[in-house]
């Protein structure tokens, strides 16, 4: 799927012609830099490898700085490979987010807010271990029985436990466009996606 690299810049709302409210997120879609071109002969598939934000070369290391030498360009923080490109780019070249149109779908990928170690009721939405009755005066949010009967003598894999919540990779799909700001590198889009603030994401058509 052929798509962006951008930055969440934060949510806000717009009316739409029918003057209906409707939330949506800002991103910071590209401008992107073509830094590897796969090929079928070289290696086996086609691919784009696409660059986005800048860094400085103190935080570079020396195969990156010859890595993106032979685009061109500056050293990215960001790297990620996209398929299915109409338009045939070559290295150096620079995608904007002009590739989106308003009123098609994209899917966003980024890494969900870390949420720290929670407990069962939060990270999973368990009920507690009945009401604050029968001397049960610190049960309210455990998470019950684990274990099973002396066989398997043992908790099964996947059982839903206590434990670090947050920081996963998560695709939120089907997101309408709602406007391109091609001046200011801007997407508009429906709705809520993954990540905090300033965190990167992936944006595919």
């Amino acid at each position: 799927m052929s798509g962006l690299i951008g930055r969440k810049i934060g949510m806000t709302s717009i009316f739409d012609e029918n003057g209906k409210n409707i939330p949506c997120t800002v991103i910071e879609a590209g401008p992107c830099v073509v830094t590897q071109v796969r090929t079928n002969e070289v290696d086996g598939y086609t691919a784009l490898q696409l660059g986005f934000d800048d860094k400085s070369e103190k935080h570079a290391t020396k195969a990156d700085l010859g890595h993106f030498k032979k685009a061109g360009t500056s050293a990215k923080k960001k790297v990620v490979e996209f398929q299915g490109f109409e338009e045939n780019y070559k290295l150096g070249d620079n995608i904007t987010v002009e590739v989106f149109s308003e009123g098609e779908f994209v899917d966003v990928q980024g890494v969900s807010k870390g949420k720290g170690f929670q407990g069962v009721v939060k990270r999973h939405g368990f009920g507690g271990v009945g009401q604050a009755t029968h001397g049960q005066h610190n049960r309210l949010r455990a998470p019950g029985s684990v274990g099973a009967s002396s066989y398997p003598s043992r908790v099964f894999k996947g059982m839903r436990m206590a434990g670090r919540m947050g920081g996963d990779n998560v695709k939120v799909q089907n997101l309408r466009v709602l406007k391109v700001v091609a001046e200011k590198n801007l997407l508009v889009v429906k709705g809520a996606i993954p990540g905090c603030k300033n965190s990167y994401v992936i944006i595919q058509k």
